[in-house]
């Protein structure tokens, strides 16, 4: 038996119809904020992947030659495509731009909990602007996604990372070895991060004033003392989200992100129900468009694994409960199957999701389909009632039936 391969899944139709709930949520929240949905390849020059992450995507991209000769990928994330987009289409629209977007990416890494080979992201980009507002929009946008999904258990700890790169920079360290530091501090992986910092020539007294830095949350407290251009920054995003309604935020100086573009604000998002790979969302503020061929242009954006936010909903204990089809029409003998179909027409062209016996199963037997397909009502056809215009409806609920007039079936079906 082939199956499907590993690091990928199959989604039935009661997990179909749950995904595209929760993605149509996403999709609401973005439109309220004035943001457009924008659509790219599922795969792309490689080097696109390349340029924006470095030479190490290699090991985790699925990368091919085409008929052509030419170098492609598919896509391990949303955000160099989307700025690829802009430069390539949008770089004269009015500023700022404000887009989402929803689709597969693909990474060759190890399948664990929550993370495939073929995974979901849903994302937002504000391109064009630099301003703390910017900023705050983009993380109330994620904050308000989270929200509407129903997550109740969730951190948002907000950075920037001109704050720690400039407080690296006055303990000595160089450019060189900048990068590296970032990202053990990211990971707060001290003990991997201390020798680095001895080898920068970093003195014990600026270590553990790093490491202090860079260890705790707390409100907008922990700023107490950050002086220069960044720290008035975050300040600035602080006091826009809470005019924003978005309260429920951690000041965390040590959310690096782990990527060289980012240029100031960085921020995550965690779902403590995921245990030790808890990250639902991550983004921040940088710039792209100039490695891509376009002029520099600053952006914030952010992006939300879908498949780790929805594991993080079942943790929680979320139940959604399918719609099910409003109707399931039934001939009540075969002589009646013509008229059958004329009552499923009428039903779909109402608007009302419908379905019918197409097996010529016994009335019995097509109950039970009735039954198992989750519709609210069967509509049995039946040759008595049709003298009069009428079906039988029954609720399958409470099995209570009713004669309805054909005339009346979409407007008593659609009734609560």
């Amino acid at each position: 038996m082939i199956r499907c391969p590993r690091g990928t899944r199959d989604f039935l139709p009661d997990e179909m119809e749950r995904r595209r709930h929760y993605e149509g949520i996403l999709r609401d929240v973005a439109h309220t904020f004035g943001f457009r949905e924008i659509g790219t390849p599922i795969f792309e020059e490689a080097e696109l992947f390349i340029i924006r992450s470095g030479p190490n995507i290699l090991d985790e991209l699925y990368g091919f030659k085409d008929k052509g000769d030419r170098e492609l990928a598919l896509r391990p994330e949303l955000t160099a495509p989307a700025i690829r987009l802009f430069v390539n289409g949008m770089s004269n629209h009015p500023k700022p731009i404000k887009v989402f977007y929803f689709g597969q990416c693909f990474r060759y890494e190890r399948p664990q909990s929550g993370r495939y080979r073929e995974f979901f992201q849903f994302g937002a980009e504000i391109i064009g602007s630099a301003t703390p507002e910017t900023d705050a929009e983009a993380i109330a946008l994620a904050v308000s996604m989270i929200r509407g999904l129903g997550l109740t258990d969730y951190r948002v700890r907000i950075g920037h990372i001109g704050i720690l790169r400039q407080r690296l920079v006055d303990a000595g360290v160089g450019k060189d070895d900048m990068a590296e530091i970032l990202r053990k501090l990211d990971k707060k992986s001290y003990d991997e991060a201390e020798p680095l910092l001895e080898d920068a020539g970093v003195s014990d007294a600026d270590i553990a004033d790093i490491f202090a830095m860079t260890d705790g949350t707390d409100g907008i407290g922990i700023l107490a003392g950050i002086a220069g251009e960044a720290g008035d920054h975050l300040r600035s995003v602080l006091s826009c989200l809470r005019d924003m309604g978005v309260r429920d935020v951690e000041v965390d100086l040590g959310v690096v992100r782990g990527l060289d573009y980012y240029t100031g604000i960085v921020f995550e998002a965690e779902a403590p129900a995921l245990g030790a790979e808890k990250q639902i969302c991550g983004g921040g503020s940088y710039t792209l468009s100039e490695l891509f061929g376009g002029e520099k242009v600053f952006s914030t954006g952010f992006a939300i694994g879908f498949d780790r936010i929805l594991l993080a909903l079942e943790k929680e204990g979320a139940v959604y409960e399918a719609d099910g089809i409003g109707a399931y029409v039934i001939p009540a003998s075969a002589e009646m199957r013509t008229r059958a179909t004329e009552v499923t027409a009428l039903l779909r062209a109402a608007g009302i999701p419908t379905d019918t016996d197409i097996m010529g199963r016994k009335l019995a037997k097509a109950m039970k389909s009735a039954s198992d397909s989750g519709a609210r009502c069967a509509v049995i056809v039946g040759a008595k009632e049709s003298e009069d215009d009428a079906v039988t409806v029954r609720d399958m609920v409470s099995g209570a039936q009713t004669v309805v007039g054909i005339a009346d079936l979409a407007d008593f079906i659609r009734r609560p």
